[in-house]
């Protein structure tokens, strides 16, 4: 079988566009369980890798409407695992405002109770705001943020190997619930942590959860060719894609790992329909709806600059200073205004669309054209699709883009194995505490 693509659906239950829940028929709430389950459902009849939850730390009034108010992700995905049995579980959990011992207990539950399928998205937490929930004046700067995570994405991995596969054997006759050769305590003294272990949770199914990560920047990429299985990215330009995967892949070998061991999966905002008609329809009734201020609000957050006080008409500044806490989508944003010609409010609601990732528009052979060419060219080794509104235009690429991909041998028709990681084909980690073979 040759190469196949990866796919991942980004759940925001209001839908990723502004004002996608203004649409008619789309389905409303981020705390409608019920909807949720449908979207992972859908998810899985399309065989999709990954039902994927962001998540931040604060809310206000300007907030986007699917992350004013939500679930928890990780407490969401325990019940997601109780309706699904195949699709992988991705929830985002920050490294600066957690304890790693939480983190690893979390997610080890998670892998057992879905056998096998959870995946942990590690953020550094942008906001310099989020601090205020935490009892913290200060917000650390983006580099430190990077240092910290990397030593908590350590720290969870040791404690993932606190017990080997078969310290527990519960034997009645003996008496003996747990071996003690094989429990390891971790000890850990860092520059961040310190971390005695073992983890109350047994070793789980795939060794170590999958671990995503999102950032872009220099110590962004490194982090991720150090310590994570799939990369989730925002490039809306093939060239810009291509530099961007051959950049964070051929890190890859200064860690010890192959190029396959890594997963790149940018975000990509469809516009669907099944003829060019319905494909007008659909971005027309987005267009109308667009909330401008909310827009504009999206924009200023992601630039680090209020933009209402520049001409909306006129360009970005061009000395615009890039803002600390979302640095990598600063600099995109601003690439493409350039690149695109866009006005401020041109760009403003370009990122209420999609906040930046890849907007794409077209009938279902015109969308799977695109995704075939940037998974050719080494842009790309799956996408993370992000839906206007949900579940309608969720159910149209299911229906129609995942068949056309099918046909042309791109995606899978079944699910083969029964973890995460064998649906992602990568190997399960071998246990720290063992002789390195």
């Amino acid at each position: 079988m040759s190469k196949q693509m990866h796919l991942g659906v980004f759940v925001q239950a209001t839908g990723h566009h502004v004002s996608g829940w203004r649409v008619p028929e789309a389905e409303t709430g981020s705390e409608n369980l019920a909807l949720l389950q449908k979207i992972a459902a859908i998810a899985e009849r399309g065989k999709f890798d990954l039902f994927f939850l962001a998540d931040g730390l604060t809310s206000s009034l300007t907030a986007h409407p699917s992350t004013m108010v939500r679930f928890e992700p990780t407490t969401l995905l325990g019940a997601i695992a109780m309706s699904t049995r195949h699709i992988g579980l991705a929830a985002t959990v920050s490294t600066t405002y957690s304890e790693p011992y939480q983190v690893a207990r979390t997610f080890a539950s998670l892998d057992h109770l879905s056998n096998g399928r959870a995946a942990w998205n590690v953020v550094t937490t942008s906001y310099a705001r989020s601090a205020a929930n935490f009892t913290r004046s200060t917000h650390p700067g983006h580099d430190n943020r990077y240092e910290i995570a990397e030593e908590f994405v350590d720290v969870c991995k040791g404690l993932w190997d606190s017990w080997d596969d078969d310290a527990i054997v519960a034997d009645k006759t003996s008496g003996i619930f747990a071996l003690p050769s094989k429990m390891h305590q971790l000890n850990h003294k860092g520059q961040f942590f310190t971390v005695q272990g073992p983890l109350n949770a047994s070793r789980p199914p795939q060794g170590h959860p999958i671990i995503i990560q999102a950032g872009s920047s220099v110590p962004g990429q490194n982090l991720a060719a150090r310590t994570a299985d799939i990369v989730f990215t925002a490039q809306g330009d093939l060239a810009e894609a291509q530099a961007f995967y051959a950049s964070l892949k051929g890190r890859l070998v200064h860690f010890g790992r192959d190029c396959n061991d890594l997963v790149v999966m940018p975000g990509v905002f469809p516009v669907i329909g099944r003829d060019k008609t319905e494909v007008e329809e659909n971005y027309q009734k987005l267009k109308e709806l667009t909330d401008l201020p909310s827009a504009l609000g999206l924009l200023s957050e992601r630039l680090g600059h209020d933009v209402t006080q520049f001409d909306l008409d006129g360009p970005l500044p061009e000395d615009l200073a890039i803002s600390d806490e979302i640095q990598s989508r600063g600099e995109l944003l601003k690439a493409l205004a350039v690149r695109e010609n866009m006005t401020v409010r041109e760009l403003a609601l370009h990122v209420g669309m999609a906040r930046g990732h890849n907007v794409l528009k077209g009938t279902p052979s015109v969308i799977a054209d695109h995704l075939q060419q940037w998974f050719e060219s080494n842009a790309a080794d799956g996408f993370n699709i992000m839906p206007a509104w949900f579940p309608g235009q969720f159910e149209l690429f299911v229906e129609y883009v995942v068949p056309e991909l099918q046909k042309r041998g791109l995606f899978r028709k079944d699910y083969e194995g029964t973890t995460l990681r064998d649906i992602l084909g990568l190997a399960r980690p071998q246990n720290s505490f063992f002789p390195k073979v």
